[in-house]
């Protein structure tokens, strides 16, 4: 009896439990469900490393996750409108550059910054974050929230190598701007020694390899230690206005020669009695002479002194580019009345170019110039090399006051009875050259980007 009344119960129950659940009352949940993820999969940082591309650290922190899916929620939705800009990819020095856009006007800038990324972190979000913008230009700075996790300095350039190449097999001709590490701090898990190593890495990476430009920006910024200065780095890891401003400035030069500021030509009218070297529109006047002797024995020194160091050209006759925007090697460019000499992909290479005339008399030469940081170069008055580079870090004068950093300068070369005096924005260089009776005008390619541009000259017959 008992048992016929059990089953008359549960069966009762069964009938009660479908009756509630047919009218919305109830509802079953006597089976667990499996949680759904907190974010899609397609924008989720992976839950393991396995199969994930490169090596090193991925943080997953729940806060940098929430980071992570929530900026690439946001630039999902803003993928049409961000095709063809400009990509800025890389960490919180990237993503906290809050007036980015307004530091290019008129350019399309996409930031694809992730506060706390890593390498690899930037490895696997390359596709949909960047790749699928197809680029105008790349700009990538990473790698020092690698060494805070104990990544190898070998670990990180090993994983920019894969960026990078990934970024050429998605367009071979797009330009790639490598920024090298910023100065931090021993203290920061991030010490100068580490970071020099990264970036010498990341040159040897990219060396002989035209289409990735590589941009000095330890330099600009490192203090006598190699840390980051307090001025420009509060927190010593992230720019202020200040350090954000320079590195601005630095890529400035190199957005020109990419024609993506600066697009419309420099109109320029030399003032009475100067006469034009350089008209603005080609390289008419400017040719490679024959390499001298002296060039020939600095050659060999220089490279007894640096085995790796690239052969210097040698000229073994004239050769004129009137008519020509570039020169046959295109290391030196007209672009809007610039004479830009090219970042060399060889990491330096010397290289000279003279106008096709002499210059016998008396004469004072005026032209501006423009250096992106570290940048080597020269100007020849009849033979002698005047140093013309990015003074404050390059030297030789490093200590003047009017020189304006990665903007353009006035050089006046006044050449009286022999001897070469000259100026920097009004300000005395202290050197002397002797020059010879006659002779050609030069300007030199060596290390980083040199411009050129408003070259003219006074003669004054003795």
């Amino acid at each position: 009896m008992l048992h016929r009344m059990g089953r008359t119960i549960r069966l009762s129950l069964r009938i009660l439990a479908a009756w509630l659940l047919a009218s919305g009352l109830f509802v079953h949940t006597a089976s667990p469900q499996t949680p759904k993820p907190a974010f899609p999969d397609r924008l989720a940082l992976p839950a393991t490393d396995e199969d994930l591309p490169g090596a090193g650290p991925i943080r997953r922190y729940d806060w940098f996750q929430k980071l992570w899916h929530e900026r690439r929620s946001a630039w999902d939705a803003e993928r049409a409108k961000d095709q063809g800009a400009v990509v800025f990819l890389g960490d919180s020095i990237t993503q906290e550059w809050k007036q980015l856009g307004a530091a290019f006007p008129g350019v399309k800038i996409a930031n694809r910054g992730i506060s706390g990324d890593t390498s690899r972190g930037v490895l696997i979000r390359l596709q949909g974050d960047v790749l699928a913008l197809n680029p105008t230009t790349v700009v990538l700075l990473i790698g020092t929230n690698d060494l805070e996790e104990g990544a190898t300095p070998e670990i990180v350039a090993a994983n920019v190598k894969l960026i990078l190449a990934e970024l050429k097999r998605h367009n071979p001709r797009m330009p790639i701007i490598l920024c090298q590490v910023f100065p931090s701090t021993a203290t920061l898990k991030r010490p100068a020694d580490q970071i020099n190593a990264i970036n010498a890495l990341y040159l040897a990476a990219v060396k002989n390899d035209a289409q990735v430009i590589p941009l000095d920006t330890w330099r600009l910024f490192a203090d006598a230690n190699g840390d980051a200065p307090a001025s420009e780095f509060p927190d010593l890891l992230h720019p202020n206005a200040l350090g954000y401003a320079k590195w601005a400035a630095s890529l400035r030069p190199l957005f020109a020669t990419l024609r993506l500021v600066e697009t419309t030509p420099d109109v320029f009218t030399p003032e009475a009695g100067f006469e034009s070297l350089f008209n603005g529109r080609d390289l008419t006047g400017w040719g490679y002479r024959p390499t001298t002797e002296a060039d020939k024995a600095s050659a060999k020194k220089w490279q007894a002194s640096d085995p790796n160091a690239p052969p210097w050209p040698i000229v073994t006759e004239p050769v004129a580019f009137d008519g020509l925007t570039s020169s046959p090697d295109g290391r030196f460019v007209v672009i809007n009345g610039r004479l830009v000499v090219t970042t060399p992909p060889e990491g330096r290479k010397i290289q000279q170019l003279y106008t096709t005339r002499e210059f016998g008399d008396d004469f004072v030469l005026k032209l501006e110039f423009r250096a992106t940081p570290n940048a080597d170069s020269g100007v020849y008055v009849r033979g002698p090399q005047l140093q013309c580079r990015d003074y404050g870090l390059a030297g030789p004068f490093k200590g003047l006051k009017n020189y304006k950093p990665q903007e353009w300068n006035e050089l006046v070369v006044t050449v009286q009875n022999g001897v070469a005096r000259a100026t920097n924005n009004g300000e005395v260089l202290d050197v002397e050259l002797k020059v010879p009776e006659t002779g050609p005008i030069g300007v030199e390619g060596d290390r980083g980007q040199m411009e050129y541009r408003r070259i003219r000259i006074k003669r004054m017959p003795r």
